[in-house]
């Protein structure tokens, strides 16, 4: 794993993230013969938000077997979903199996892109003030890799130890909150893992909740000796069970409750009758933990234990809106304080934030950042006009709420492959009328959406834009990205 330097030849392709995305690119890259590469990320590991992400309880809502590259299916899960430390290992054996070292620069926080027309290149500085040229840039930074704290006042007056789960202080293992008292804000799906771990050990619990969320059941399990031989052993067993979890679950079941038919109206029935099953003598409770929006508006969370952990005598949810923090714990809009040795955010990300803070300029000085001051817009969720020769991976438009986006992910980068073959060296740059016609195309889509109803969600700007989803099912965007369309670019 190298590092930065002032006077580098430029490289074919540089790519921003080490994570499932970038790492995606790398081992294509690398399976297509192409060595002129270079990765950069600003962690000392690869992996991005399963590196980052540490909280007890952290693991992935998508089924094992899905949740891999279809070129790299794995028989060693020990679970029906996998938990953080196995997909970390994942990534790690697809590092040593495609011998990706070499290309590696982590500890290096790219700040800086800018595309030089005269030479035809990117010139890329990091937060040391080194800098890197390449021919082509690739974005892998992805959706949920900046943590979002609530603006509310207070929240440097807090005495007790404060944390972001995705920043999960180390010294805070489950048992340590043991006869403490702790506020936790936000119930999104890092909450929904890691309140379960800590509930039995707390004195109290205090959950601060803006808006429920629909749960389905995870029926989460490990995979037994004879299970795991099988996944090893017997052919084609693996590729059954990712093209079942892919086609049943995915894009029939879950993919329902996003279109609004009456099949997502069944799946809205079930969770009710799962909270049902698990809080059956607290209506109260119960009032507080239902939704006034359809399904599917927010992102249905899958948990087996997040119910009863809320069932505890020791546990409170509180959904008076949080106006302060204090020195010694959380005050609502009633007027009451809570007090609480240990606070944690689990409140998200500042998803809608494309690749921010990087300062990308592209042709003619024009400003990334600028350009998406109303949002973040890309065609395919990959190209953006006046920026050449840069795509993005997981971009707007690309992530998913109903299967896996390590799909979206493989369909993204077999597109840019064939660009980077198509190209021969050259520029490639979106034209403004394909974004345009592809912006409208997204916009009628997702207004049939369970994600336009009435609720606040991490797919939404500040405006109330979705510009995160992919709106249809995912084969679609496979179809879609299948082979690029020489009209919709410039001419070289």
């Amino acid at each position: 794993m190298t590092t930065g330097s002032r006077h580098q030849v430029a490289h074919r392709v540089a790519i921003i993230g080490a994570g499932f995305s970038g790492l995606c690119m790398a081992i294509q890259l690398k399976r297509d013969g192409v060595r002129d590469f270079v990765v950069f990320d600003k962690g000392s590991d690869v992996g991005g938000v399963w590196r980052d992400n540490v909280y007890p309880g952290c693991g992935c809502d998508v089924p094992s077997h899905l949740y891999s590259y279809s070129f790299a299916r794995y028989s060693g899960w020990t679970r029906a979903y996998p938990k953080q430390e196995e997909i970390l290992d994942y990534l790690h054996r697809c590092v040593r199996r495609w011998k990706l070292g070499p290309h590696l620069h982590l500890d290096t926080e790219i700040v800086s892109a800018q595309w030089e027309a005269q030479e035809g290149l990117w010139r890329l500085r990091d937060a040391s003030g080194s800098e890197y040229t390449a021919r082509v840039l690739v974005c892998g930074v992805g959706q949920l890799n900046r943590p979002r704290h609530p603006s509310v006042p207070g929240r440097e007056a807090f005495e007790g130890a404060a944390f972001h789960s995705a920043r999960w202080d180390p010294a805070w293992p489950p048992e340590a909150f043991a006869g403490r008292d702790v506020a936790v804000i936000g119930t999104g799906p890092s909450a929904v893992q890691f309140v379960p771990e800590i509930a039995s050990h707390a004195r109290r619990l205090y959950v601060f909740q803006r808006s429920a969320n629909w749960v389905i059941p995870k029926y989460d399990y490990a995979f037994g000796t004879a299970a795991r031989w099988a996944f090893r052993r017997v052919p084609g067993l693996r590729l059954a069970m990712r093209g079942f979890m892919y086609t049943v679950v995915g894009e029939a079941l879950l993919y329902s409750a996003i279109a609004g038919s009456a099949l997502g109206r069944g799946v809205q029935r079930f969770s009710t009758r799962h909270m049902h099953k698990q809080i059956p003598d607290d209506a109260e409770l119960r009032a507080k933990l239902t939704p006034d929006f359809p399904i599917g508006c927010k992102r249905i969370l899958i948990s087996d234990d997040w119910y009863p952990a809320l069932a505890r005598d020791n546990v409170e949810v509180v959904t008076e809106p949080v106006t302060e923090v204090t020195s010694s714990g959380v005050r609502t809009a009633d007027g009451r304080e809570r007090d609480a040795a240990v606070l944690i955010y689990g409140t998200g990300f500042r998803a809608t934030e494309f690749l921010a803070p990087i300062d990308i300029v592209g042709r003619g000085g024009a400003r990334l950042h600028d350009r998406w001051r109303e949002g973040a817009s890309a065609y395919l969720g990959m190209a953006v006009p006046e920026f050449p020769n840069m795509f993005l991976l997981y971009g707007p438009t690309t992530n998913l709420g109903h299967n896996s986006v390590v799909y979206m992910i493989e369909s993204q980068v077999r597109y840019i492959m064939r660009w980077l073959r198509a190209a021969r060296g050259g520029h490639v740059e979106v034209a403004e009328e394909a974004l345009a016609e592809y912006d409208a195309t997204m916009r009628r889509l997702l207004a049939r959406t369970a994600w336009e109803g009435g609720c606040t969600s991490w797919y939404k700007t500040a405006g109330g834009r979705v510009i995160n989803n992919w709106p249809l099912r995912s084969f679609r965007y496979r179809m879609a990205t299948n082979r690029p369309r020489a009209r919709d670019f410039l001419a070289p």
